[in-house]
């Protein structure tokens, strides 16, 4: 009876701090009015109100400080979300200010040690009592019944992960990406503030908003969590460009490739394949599906797959055999995909993916997003919208056939060779038995050279269809472009594997 008594007595002390402020009426016409009327002036950076001690922590001993899970906002009126907050520390030491909005009026939800156990630290903390957060995460019941899982959260920058049934947690998305890739450097905006509406009582959705702001853009977002099998968000966004960015990144997506099947093994590693994502899977808008592996490459690569609104694309973890992974506790096999499902047309653009050398697996090194060909005359919004599916097992695929393997290996005796073998599999390939009239049609790129012919044969093991070709090198070892699918007479029966090969 005094644990529930403190409990009621830390959330209305939390919750008359933010009332005595004054009242907002609040929804996303009036954030993005803000973020409209932010643009037209200079940026500033905000004060940090982080001290340095706190900045200082390692990332072990910032993991300590543990949130009062029977503190969790909205768990004592048994709703059917709950709310927790990121504590500032280490990394993470940014803080954003949350608001609650109840029928569009918004209300800050003040910063309180209390909600926190800084026991595990021992160390004798004076915790600044107007500190504030860092981030937040949502909860949900995904798994099973009475269980609160974590199924989003939003945590430095304008990153944010999800999850779905059975999934742990690995790629990431962002509100926007600037300038990825170019000489000048990246710009990485920043999520100030949130503002997250009380859900219904036996709602399915929660509604969330942020504002974005960095030195060339403000914009203003709406995103609708339907937490599930698969975990949906609905995402409005609404952009103003101070001034116009070199490449401008909608809807990102950033992940990690350390090394995988078409790779080879790591000598140095006991686990065959170590990455979130092993697949940009795009579906054009004229139909037709890309699947590109990913790779980790020697030095930084920028791919760009030219296009008029797509009709989709996404970084995928298609491989889900724990078996090529063996890791117990990273999980490879249960990370998500995410896929962008665009809503109304985007017009012309690209899908651009980028690629980074990375050692490991705690940095991630890939990117994918969508450039605009052009944007607006200064002052008007870039406004875009786009359904975020973070999927599981067995994920999106094309409805024709897809790539379920891609390998390379040397050619004994000929050092100027590669052997590529591919393996196409889906419910009509695999139910086919050999049949030559089953073709390859494969595309080298300028300067590339096919040696020997293309073989496509039944694999009697899987049931997929398997092609084998060999190409040389380009004289001056220039890298070369290769596209492959399959087809019977006119119909194509396979997305297009497409693949730069670095000699």
């Amino acid at each position: 009876m005094k644990r529930r008594l403190l409990i009621l007595c830390v959330l209305a002390v939390a919750a008359g701090t933010a009332a005595r402020g004054a009242d907002a009426l609040f929804d996303f016409e009036v954030l993005q009015f803000r973020a409209k009327a932010l643009a037209v002036q200079p940026y500033q950076e905000p004060k940090s109100r982080v001290p340095d001690w706190l900045r200082q922590l390692s990332y072990d001993e910032y993991r300590l400080i543990q949130f009062d899970a029977r503190l969790s906002w909205w768990r004592a009126e048994e709703l059917p979300f709950q709310l927790q907050f990121f504590h500032p520390g280490g990394s993470a030491s940014r803080t954003v200010q949350i608001s609650e909005v109840v029928n569009k009026v918004a209300r800050p939800i003040a910063f309180s040690p209390k909600f926190y156990d800084y026991d595990t630290v021992k160390r004798g903390w004076r915790v600044p009592a107007d500190l504030g957060f860092a981030g937040f995460k949502v909860l949900h019941p995904v798994n099973q019944p009475g269980r609160w899982d974590e199924v989003v959260s939003f945590l430095g920058a304008s990153y944010f992960r999800a999850l779905g049934r059975d999934q742990h947690y690995g790629l990431s998305a962002r509100g926007l990406a600037l300038n990825p890739g170019e000489p000048a450097g990246e710009e990485f905006p920043v999520f100030e503030e949130f503002w997250i509406e009380r859900p219904l009582i036996g709602g399915t959705s929660v509604t969330l908003y942020a504002l974005l702001n960095s030195p060339s853009v403000t914009g203003a977002y709406r995103f609708v969590l339907t937490p599930g099998v698969d975990t949906v968000m609905r995402v409005r966004a609404a952009v103003y460009f101070r001034h116009n960015p070199q490449v401008p990144g909608l809807a990102p997506l950033t992940s990690m490739f350390a090394h995988g099947e078409n790779t080879g093994w790591s000598r140095s590693d006991f686990r065959p394949e170590v990455h979130d994502s092993d697949g940009l899977l795009i579906e054009t808008g004229a139909g037709e599906w890309v699947w590109r592996p990913l790779d980790n490459p020697k030095t930084l690569r920028v791919l760009s797959f030219s296009d008029s609104s797509p009709r989709g694309y996404g970084l995928m973890q298609r491989d889900r055999d724990f078996e090529h992974y063996g890791d117990l506790e990273a999980c490879y096999h249960q990370r998500p995909s995410a896929w962008v499902e665009p809503v109304g047309r985007w017009g012309p653009g690209a899908v651009r993916l980028m690629e980074l050398p990375t050692a490991d697996e705690f940095s991630d090194n890939i990117v994918a997003f969508w450039t605009p060909a052009q944007l607006p005359p200064a002052g008007e919004p870039v406004e875009f919208e786009y359904n975020l599916h973070w999927l599981g097992k067995p994920g999106l695929r094309p409805p024709g056939g897809f790539v379920t393997s891609t390998r390379t290996a040397a050619v004994p005796g000929r050092p100027e060779l590669r052997r590529f073998v591919i393996e196409f599999a889906g419910a009509y390939l695999n139910s086919q038995p050999e049949d030559p009239a089953i073709e390859a049609i494969l595309t080298l790129g300028a300067g590339g050279q096919q040696a020997g012919r293309t073989v496509v044969q039944k694999n009697r093991f899987s049931g997929a269809w398997r092609v084998v070709f060999e190409i040389k090198s380009n004289p001056g070892d220039a890298p070369v472009e290769l596209r492959c699918f399959l087809r019977k007479g006119q119909h194509v029966l396979t997305e297009t594997w497409s693949y730069l090969w670095n000699p």
